[in-house]
């Protein structure tokens, strides 16, 4: 229980490790949240191990790892309240969609420089009920790392409103072909 560093000095090692790997997440883009594979854990996994000597130093103690997750977890919580509550903060942390697809046309430079493969991009516009991109007004991945495809209206799937709208006009034709009949 005893601490093996300062009290302050294990607060700002959390918090610039995570300042830090935050910058690190940001330049290298929202393909990393959107399109997580076997290496990308790794190095996830891996960079969890190397930056944890960062964290806590030369301290092992129970009470110092505690200290260091309250203050982590505690950091990532005031960033997130932050960045909620003020639009342009979020952009900056955050960034702006992509458009990586318009009018049924791949954006190749927007996919290259997000570092996504077309093959997993398909995949995802398949889970979105788009069986091509010509399917697609636009898809974007969004900060987050989500990658969102608005179809075209021609391919968008019918709504309940659009089927009683369609009955309605059945048995209004119905209707007049029986007073007429």
């Amino acid at each position: 229980m005893h601490l093996g560093v300062s009290l302050p000095d294990k607060l700002i090692r959390t918090v610039a490790v995570y300042l830090v790997l935050a910058v690190i997440l940001r330049v290298v883009g929202k393909r990393d949240l959107a399109q997580v594979n076997a290496f990308d854990l790794i190095v996830m996994l891996l960079l969890s191990n190397v930056v944890q000597n960062a964290i806590i130093g030369p301290d092992n103690s129970l009470l110092g790892g505690l200290i260091g997750a309250v203050v982590l977890v505690a950091a990532n919580a005031g960033v997130v309240r932050a960045i909620r509550r003020n639009e342009r903060l979020a952009r900056l942390l955050e960034g702006r969609p992509t458009v990586l697809a318009r009018n049924g046309r791949w954006d190749l430079r927007a996919l290259r420089d997000e570092g996504l493969r077309l093959a997993d991009v398909e995949a995802a516009l398949r889970r979105q009920n788009a069986n091509s991109v010509d399917d697609v007004q636009t898809l974007s991945l969004e900060p987050g790392g989500a990658i969102v495809a608005t179809l075209l209206p021609d391919q968008q799937s019918a709504t309940i409103a659009d089927v009683r709208r369609i009955e309605a006009k059945i048995d209004e034709l119905l209707q007049r072909l029986a007073a007429a009949g």
